[in-house]
């Protein structure tokens, strides 16, 4: 299994290695800034990645608010990243992963062997000492990768319903719990699920914890298939991230809950 975190103080020994290909996914719930915190600072050489056009196809209560893109229109934009077959890849944003994650994720399953996140992503950038450009940066020469999917596990909300592993809901707990649903039509959780917050993947600085710390939140996942889901796989991805870096290999729900909670059909839980 390919690395999934680089240090600051590694991604700056790597950058003159003009095949690193950078790319900047600053993106919130609720923060349409991206691209002008972008213009604001970024690291030298990031392109800017948006993920609402970028790492999704167009939302729908049927796919849910971050669908899968198609993989012809994720290879173009790739390319228009810059990337080229065999070009190592490095994902950030400013709020520890989060958003990153993502790209991570979806580049790994497109057949990208070699994706890491930035750990503590942009303000562990800076607090490392290192400067930020402003403003455009040249547009990159086109790459010419290649990509297709299926490379990392994915299941679909019948494969969630009927699932005989370890299913893990990294919504915030109330959110799981079905004391508020700021953004989906209906409160609560999967059937079966187990609430594992993705922010608990983080230490106080916004940082991956250490692997030793992660391999205890997950303790007794180990002997049975794990899936996450999210709000709309997105952060989702930042769990499967953290099971990684301890070995774990998980399964996305890609729908998540935002296509869970749109099917009248479905059943929901609430409670702990």
């Amino acid at each position: 299994m390919s690395a999934v975190l680089i240090s600051p103080v590694e991604l700056r020994e790597a950058l003159p290695d003009k095949r690193v290909r950078l790319l900047d996914v600053r993106w919130a719930l609720g923060d349409p800034d991206g691209p002008q915190h972008y213009l604001d600072g970024h690291i030298p050489g990031a392109v800017f990645v948006d993920m609402e056009t970028e790492l999704a196809a167009p939302p729908s209560p049927a796919r849910g608010r971050h669908p899968l893109p198609d993989i012809a229109q994720l290879q173009r934009c790739a390319r228009s990243w810059g990337i080229r077959n065999g070009d190592p890849v490095v994902v950030y944003d400013a709020t520890g992963g989060m958003a990153a994650a993502r790209a991570w994720w979806l580049l790994r399953w497109a057949g990208i062997a070699d994706v890491r996140i930035l750990d503590g992503g942009l303000p562990g950038w800076t607090n490392s000492g290192d400067e930020l450009a402003t403003g455009t940066e040249p547009d990159p020469e086109p790459g010419d990768v290649e990509l297709s999917p299926g490379h990392l596990k994915v299941i679909d909300a019948d494969a969630a319903a009927r699932w005989r592993g370890v299913l893990l809901d990294a919504r915030a707990g109330e959110r799981y719990r079905g004391e508020i649903e700021p953004i989906d039509p209906r409160a609560g959780h999967i059937p079966g699920a187990i609430s594992a917050p993705t922010a608990e993947n983080l230490d106080a600085n916004g940082r991956f914890r250490a692997p030793a710390e992660l391999r205890d939140r997950f303790a007794g996942f180990t002997a049975e298939p794990v899936a996450v889901y999210c709000g709309s796989g997105v952060t989702a991805a930042h769990q499967v991230a953290a099971l990684a870096v301890v070995g774990i290999e998980a399964a996305l729900y890609p729908g998540s809950w935002s296509q869970w909670s749109n099917d009248p059909k479905r059943p929901v839980a609430t409670g702990s």
